[in-house]
């Protein structure tokens, strides 16, 4: 698709995304970290749950 910009516009916004901030390197996407920290997560809130059931007597 071509640039509806003006090769001016064009460079100052390659200017702008090529500074620092916008350079940002990131690391990869781990798929296994986030499954393991979601099932944590949700064990640890369940627990707690039953927990505070438990203590009021509702379990």
């Amino acid at each position: 698709m071509p640039s509806k910009l003006s090769p001016e516009d064009q460079a100052r916004v390659d200017r702008v995304i090529n500074r620092g901030t916008y350079r940002t390197e990131r690391g990869p996407f781990r798929i296994k970290t986030l499954f393991f920290g979601l099932i944590l997560l949700l064990t640890v809130m369940s627990v707690l749950s039953y927990a505070i059931a438990w203590y009021h007597g509702v379990v």
